[in-house]
């Protein structure tokens, strides 16, 4: 015998409400940026977990991150916020490596982190369509 599954009414969509970028939104992604460079760089000192700072480090450097990303998401749309965030995080990253001597330096490295740069700078100024 075969019965009718009673369920409930689809629920109407939630009209979205337009986000609004504040000036603290854009200061926590830079912020957020910089901790996620700070936490890979001590994710690779700490060895696969075996060194004790650099292992601290990373684990307050990275839930701080998060959380600063998922502040500045509250104003700033998710797609323009994660490309900056891992774009700028990703820069900051490899600019820190070159800066400390564990990465080797060429031209091409900097012409394609100008080009990562020049992608976030210009994110910042992409206006959503109405």
């Amino acid at each position: 015998m075969v019965r009718a599954v009673r369920t409930a009414p689809l629920a109407e969509p939630r009209a979205r409400t337009p986000k609004i970028a504040r000036r603290s939104h854009w200061f926590v992604l830079l912020a957020s940026a910089i901790l996620e460079s700070v936490w890979a760089l001590a994710l690779h000192d700490s060895r696969g977990f075996t060194v004790v700072v650099p292992t601290i480090v990373f684990f307050i450097a990275n839930p701080l991150s998060m959380v600063g990303l998922g502040y500045a998401m509250r104003g700033i749309p998710v797609s323009t916020a994660y490309a900056i965030w891992t774009g700028l995080g990703a820069a900051l990253t490899v600019g820190a490596s070159l800066a400390l001597g564990t990465e080797a330096l060429s031209v091409l490295k900097l012409v394609f982190l100008a080009g990562i740069i020049g992608c976030v700078i210009g994110l910042k100024f992409v206006k959503d369509p109405a």
